[in-house]
Parts: C-alpha cells; structure tokens; sequence
C-alpha cells in the first residue's frame, strides 16, 4: 500500500460563532475569533490517497486528476470566501467553520470523486489554518 499526497493552499475569511448562545457566551468561548465581521488565513489542504501503484505507469492515481478533483470539488467553493456566508456546509450556523469542521467537510466533497475513479481511496484530509495548528480527519476510522 502506498499513501500518495497532494497539497493544494487556498485563502479563506471565517469567525466562530454559536447561533444556539448569546453574544457573551459566543465571545467568552472563541474571543476575538467571534468577531462578525471574521478573520482570513491563508490555509493549506493536504489530500492522501491510499493505493497500489500501477503496473503500467506507477501511479497510485495520475497528480494532474487528483489537482484537478481538489480543484473543483474543495477549491472553487472555498476560495477567496467567506465561510460562513458563502460556503454551503457552513453558511446560516449549519456548522462553525473551525479547522476540525473543514477537514470533515473537505473529506465529504472529495471522498465521492476520489472513490468513485477506481484504484485508490481516500486515507486522509488535512487542513493548515496555520504552519503550527491543522486538522486531520481519516474518514470517522
């Protein structure tokens, strides 16, 4: 078995908020990340996939398809926006576009396409907010 990785970086703006609580509890439990008018990063997404190398061409899958699925299901939805207004998994307080939520959400638009081309699956997402703070989800393992 061989775990092939992609990294792909994206710019996005976000806040964490809790429509559930009042503005003070929101502001007590995610300080300045709270604020409404929200904060950007400039994150990186790590996509893994997990297969047998080709006996033809040694690929577990071709790089230019696996940029080109990340492309179009992660970052033309998530690129230069506003999560929590623009994007559907998180837009109305669906879910707080924290860096856990995001590496959940990104292993759900990519496992279909990733799964769905044979040969390999999907082992791993990993989202950077920053070089020092990232999520890993593995598919609820």
């Amino acid at each position: 078995m061989v775990f092939l990785t992609r990294r792909a970086t994206f710019s996005s703006s976000h806040y964490y908020w809790n429509e559930a609580w009042s503005e003070k509890k929101n502001e007590q439990v995610f300080g300045k990340c709270a604020r409404r008018n929200g904060h950007g990063h400039n994150y990186t997404l790590e996509v893994t996939v997990a297969g047998e190398p080709d006996a033809v061409t040694g690929f577990v899958v071709d790089l230019k398809w696996l940029k080109d699925v990340i492309e179009r299901e992660v970052l033309e939805a998530w690129d230069h926006r506003h999560l929590n207004l623009e994007v559907a998994e998180f837009a109305a307080g669906k879910a707080i576009p924290t860096t856990e939520n995001m590496a959940i959400a990104a292993w759900r638009r990519l496992e279909p396409a990733v799964n769905k081309a044979g040969g390999a699956r999907l082992s791993r997402v990993r989202v950077y907010e920053t070089a020092e703070i990232f999520a890993e989800y593995r598919g609820g393992e």
